[in-house]
């Protein structure tokens, strides 16, 4: 194929600087690049095609050079407008890889990128919040037939393949990968919780120490950003709606309390729900005027700009990805990277040591729905534990680290229901 006819990138001038990113990244994986030698020898995916909708950036991009050394045509489109790297699309093209994804397009070019992606007709899908697979169950319900199953990496992705399952309308099997031990313990956790901060600091410049820092949702990604938050200085509240998570926050050190009385005391926002309106009108009405919103769930969503919109007199952009909203009584709010992933839209996502896990169980995953597709049902599966449990154990190796084994008589003994 040539992928520099068939793909649509801004501009393949910039391929010298993506190289350059991806070249980076490849040195700071050394689990994929374990799982590539095997990919490399087996060959997986020999004759098969995978789409893959991501956030487009030099660890992804990395990722798909993985799946085709095992075989694989590979065409790939982005997960979010703001997150695609436009050097690293140019570079993919150069490298074989069919690319449609531009940064920053219009709603209605985003969506005809995930089609012309799907209308490759793949027999193996990557997904990132589950938008190929909802235009595949709805829209273009005739480019099912040949998809063999696929992986998600994303919690709201992985809502939407269940509503899709508890309907009785998924048509293949998923792997829930963001269900994963070696996902959301490290790239949930340590993943966010660093990448939320380099993206706000990066992008405001202003010191957090000392300042309020309001986290909606104590998931995995919020215990991350929480976490972070304290270790810069910052006093942190945790607004919930699980008790167990809102117990779970108190006792980590954290105040907790409903948005509606957070609002008031918050320099910093983050909301890590994955839900929508968690910060709306009632809340901007009692905000601290200069108070900075950010999102780091997977759409936008989670900050109403609706609402801010309407209770603003005007708005402007005051530094790049810094929106500020001048409220009817003279408050103003800031809004970063348009309410959209602030890690990702605002910054380079996840570090490279993170995501070599979590792009590790994603390329595994993806050969086991391959190898096992005709006997695992229309369902969402998690990540066999044997595959969790090797990506750990590459990492581990990769880092100089040994651990202890159960000798056989210890293994028999947690075996027994005798002493």
């Amino acid at each position: 194929m040539n992928t520099v006819s068939e793909s649509i990138v801004k501009d393949m001038a910039l391929a010298h600087n993506g190289h350059l990113k991806i070249d980076w990244v490849k040195e700071h994986m050394p689990v994929l690049n374990r799982i590539r030698e095997r990919f490399e020898k087996e060959q997986p995916f020999a004759g098969l095609k995978v789409a893959i909708s991501l956030h487009l950036e030099a660890k992804t991009a990395y990722l798909a050079k993985v799946v085709q050394a095992g075989g694989a045509e590979v065409t790939i489109t982005g997960s979010n407008p703001l997150s695609t790297q436009d050097d690293i699309c140019a570079a993919l093209v150069e490298d074989g890889i069919r690319v449609f994804a531009k940064y920053n397009p219009d709603p209605a070019e985003y969506k005809d990128h995930l089609i012309k992606t799907l209308e490759t007709r793949p027999d193996l899908i990557i997904d990132d919040g589950g938008d190929l697979i909802t235009i595949l169950h709805s829209e273009r319900r005739d480019l099912l037939s040949q998809v063999r199953g696929g992986a998600e990496e994303t919690t709201t992705g992985i809502l939407r393949l269940k509503a899709l399952e508890k309907e009785g309308k998924l048509e293949f099997p998923m792997v829930a990968v963001n269900d994963a031990f070696c996902k959301y313990l490290f790239d949930n956790r340590y993943g966010t919780g660093q990448s939320v901060w380099d993206g706000i600091n990066r992008t405001t410049n202003l010191v957090v120490a000392g300042k309020t820092v309001v986290v909606a949702g104590y998931g995995w990604c919020g215990k991350g950003v929480a976490m972070r938050a304290k270790g810069l200085g910052a006093k942190v509240i945790v607004t919930e709606i699980d008790p167990i998570k809102a117990v779970e926050a108190y006792m980590d050190g954290f105040e907790v309390m409903p948005m509606l009385e957070a609002a008031k005391h918050g320099d910093y926002f983050v909301t890590v729900t994955g839900n929508r309106d968690i910060i709306s009108k009632e809340h901007f009405a009692v905000m601290k005027d200069g108070a900075i919103l950010s999102n780091a769930g997977h759409f936008d969503v989670e900050v109403n700009k609706v609402d801010l919109n309407a209770m603003s007199t005007s708005s402007r952009i005051v530094r790049k990805d810094i929106e500020e909203f001048v409220l009817t009584d003279g408050r103003k709010v800031y809004l970063l990277a348009e309410g959209r992933l602030v890690n990702l839209a605002a910054g380079d996502g996840h570090p490279a040591e993170i995501m070599d896990m979590t792009f590790a169980l994603q390329a595994v995953s993806l050969a086991y729905v391959n190898e096992q597709y005709k006997n695992i049902g229309k369902k969402v599966l998690n990540v066999p534990f044997e595959l969790d449990q090797m990506v750990a154990q590459y990492k581990l190796e990769a880092l100089n680290i040994g651990i202890d084994k159960l000798t056989d008589e210890q293994k028999s003994y947690l075996e027994s229901w005798v002493e």
